[in-house]
């Protein structure tokens, strides 16, 4: 490796590989533009980064993958597992020069927290904090989440959005010596990364983002955050004592229940919320995936099964409507019998309409009654879970619609931290459809289910 940093260990199941945390005090303060901008300081310095993302996201990752080169996996005590997530964590540490990990939200937010992942795994915590409206209490902040809980391996602050040198400056001198300084980054809108209701956007939609990536990298390659953070230990898991499909305990070999059978997977600039490790489990599972685009296709590719992921369907509601070839090819394949798996904007897909915020309508599919509404607000926003007899699937719901409908829900999702949000889950047949964004990896047996023709 370009760093000789990666080695083994005394322990054959033992990689070492350096590693950082990058958290905040709250949403917004500059997490992803951090992350982003270290992940390509280090790519331009001709080193292997692999980053991962804390908790239930597709947004942040679009950009950190282009920031990286890599594809970014989802990691999450409760949605992914513990076992997993360290699988994931020392395959990285096997190839990776460095090894980032972007939190959720705020630092000690949920439970299991971004907290709790950096302590389980010793992944030292960088904090960034936004201090464009603040002095001293900067230091206060900043001595909060560095004890807020014993054993945290909180590494040091990193200024955000900053006016000036000076301002820096008394950041800094406001700091007690026992948390470390990182630096300060000055408020630019060269580095500022646009974004909508739903979060920041697609990385594709951002015609410069190369350019500002580049930027934020030469930004903070002048503060401490630059250099490589010290080489921790990752473990493997132990070999497992059977082989049950599980999302802690996955079998180190999966059966190639879906070989021969050809997914269809909708991916375009309104579908295209889609957890990297959902496909690759799908493959590892036999299957064949292809891809098609409901805003351009005029028919679906030669498939057993349809996959309609989250999106942004709300912005191409008249171009989804109009397309009549694709919507009479995918009732076709539903008249059929044949598997449909619909998430959040793919389920909006199938409703009879789909209302934008200014009131206009469209009609959509019409394989669920009931019509969709966009809402001025967020209306959900929960880790979900829902028992199906095949397994118990994980994920999370995140929208800003409304569904109003006389369909009768067959499954209730629910929320480990608390249970007002449930969403709703409809299995007509071989059509299954929700809010929730599915963590296939959780379930395999249910996946299977849900993908494998009758």
């Amino acid at each position: 490796m370009s760093d000789q940093l990666l080695q083994s260990s005394s322990s054959n199941n033992a990689i070492l590989c350096p590693a950082l945390f990058i958290c905040a005090p709250a949403s917004g303060q500059g997490k992803t533009t951090v992350t982003a901008a270290l992940a390509r300081l280090h790519r331009n310095a001709g080193r292997k980064v692999v980053v991962f993302k804390t908790g239930p996201d597709f947004l942040d990752p679009m950009i950190l993958e282009i920031a990286s080169g890599e594809p970014v996996n989802a990691l999450d005590l409760w949605m992914v597992g513990e076992n997993r997530s360290r699988a994931l964590l020392h395959d990285a540490a096997k190839r990776a020069d460095l090894i980032l990990i972007e939190g959720v939200m705020g630092l000690f937010d949920g439970k299991p927290s971004g907290a709790d992942l950096a302590r389980l795994f010793g992944v030292p915590v960088l904090a960034v904090i936004d201090g464009s409206a603040m002095a001293q209490t900067f230091a206060a902040i900043a001595h909060g989440l560095a004890t807020f809980q014993d054993d945290m391996p909180f590494s040091g602050v990193l200024a955000n959005r900053l006016g000036s040198d000076r301002h820096a400056e008394i950041l800094r001198d406001s700091l007690p010596e026992s948390i470390r300084w990182y630096g300060g980054i000055k408020r630019s809108k060269d580095v500022e990364l646009p974004s909508r209701h739903l979060g920041l956007l697609q990385s594709n939609e951002i015609s410069d983002l190369d350019k500002r990536l580049n930027t934020a990298a030469q930004m903070i390659s002048t503060t401490g955050a630059s250099e490589l953070p010290p080489a921790i230990c990752f473990e493997a898991n132990p070999l497992p004592t059977d082989t049950t499909k599980n999302s802690d305990d996955l079998p180190r070999q999966l059966s190639p229940a879906l070989a021969g059978v050809r997914i269809g997977i909708a991916k375009d600039e309104a579908f295209s919320f889609i957890y990297p490790a959902n496909i690759t489990l799908l493959r590892q599972l036999g299957a064949q995936v292809v891809f098609f685009s409901p805003l351009e296709d005029q028919a679906l590719p030669d498939v057993d099964s349809v996959y309609l992921p989250g999106g942004y369907p709300e912005l191409f509601t008249q171009k989804l409507a109009a397309n009549d070839a694709m919507k009479q090819a995918i009732k076709a394949h539903v008249a059929a019998n044949k598997p449909l798996i619909a998430e959040c904007g793919g389920m909006i897909y199938l409703a009879q309409s789909l209302t934008d915020l200014n009131g206009n309508v469209e009609p959509m599919l019409g394989l669920l009654k009931g019509k969709v509404t966009m809402q001025p607000r967020l209306t959900a926003l929960a880790m979900q879970s829902v028992a199906l007899p095949e397994g118990t699937l994980r994920g999370h719901t995140y929208h800003h619609s409304s569904f109003e409908t006389d369909e009768i829900a067959d499954y209730q999702g629910l929320c480990p931290n608390y249970a007002r949000t449930s969403e709703a889950v409809y299995r007509k047949g071989n059509l299954y459809a929700s809010y929730i964004h599915h963590y296939f990896p959780s379930a395999v047996d249910a996946c299977i289910a849900l993908f494998k023709p009758e």
